[in-house]
């Protein structure tokens, strides 16, 4: 894949020496040829904005924010608080999992609409097999305020009015007028707009791994620059339960 040829000015990628056109690209274009093998500036530039728009936050009470505020209460390092936060991006409730089945939702569905099947029962047959549909829903909130900014973002530069996009807001539509509890996410969104740009959701996956990082690093800052132990400085003894007593087994969770 590369290598870099120490004491020779010369680093290699994908065949291509980058070293001396170091200036030429973003971190987010490097990224992405890194990723991909292809050059794409206009959609490296919108994949930044998937990341402040969607995931960057500066939040503590948000799942990976607690944890590097949780690191900086209690004085570890920057780069340990901010990889056991990223960490929590793994999750498959919220994090960049369910976004990597959200594409490959997109695809799915895709190839059997074009085959002739029906989106209800494309729609119910996943209800049925997964519960749910990676991309539709979100806790806390009925509405979902990131969606009006990156899509007009995108539609900027050209993207957002592709096949997958449609098909997004074509799900959308039928849960509206439906018995079902969901409604889109900004992850479907960032899904359908990786879908018609024609990248696996393998690749979308690597692409997002760090879309948390500009939440994580003012969360830590923050906790660390207060007083030591005071974010969230609760023990579990102080927690006054009433109800049947279990005992869990950790690792089967």
């Amino acid at each position: 894949m590369g290598a870099a040829i120490i004491g020779k000015e010369r680093v290699v990628l994908r065949g291509v020496d980058f070293l001396s056109g170091c200036n030429k690209r973003s971190w987010a274009e490097h990224l992405f040829f890194a990723i991909t093998g292809e050059e794409n500036k206009e959609f490296s530039r919108l994949i930044e904005a998937m990341w402040v728009t969607v995931t960057s936050f500066p939040d503590p009470r948000l799942w990976v924010n607690r944890v590097a505020a949780l690191g900086g209460t209690v004085r570890t390092t920057g780069s340990l608080a901010a990889n056991a936060a990223s960490a929590l991006g793994e999750a498959n409730a919220y994090g960049i999992r369910v976004g990597r089945r959200a594409v490959d939702l997109m695809y799915r569905f895709k190839e059997k609409l074009d085959a002739g099947a029906e989106l209800e029962d494309l729609i119910k047959q996943d209800l049925r097999n997964y519960k749910a549909l990676s991309g539709f829903g979100r806790p806390l909130a009925s509405k979902d305020e990131r969606i009006e900014p990156l899509l007009s973002f995108a539609r900027s530069l050209g993207y957002g009015n592709g096949p997958h996009v449609k098909l997004i807001f074509d799900i959308d539509d039928y849960f509206q007028n439906s018995r079902y509890p969901f409604q889109m996410n900004a992850g479907a969104l960032m899904a359908a707009l990786f879908a018609d740009q024609g990248i696996s959701a393998e690749d979308a996956y690597y692409l997002v791994i760090h879309c948390f990082m500009a939440g994580i690093y003012p969360c830590y800052i923050d906790a660390k620059n207060k007083p030591e132990g005071v974010f969230f400085p609760l023990s579990a003894s102080r927690i006054k339960y009433s109800g049947v007593h279990t005992r869990r087994n950790w690792r089967d969770i």
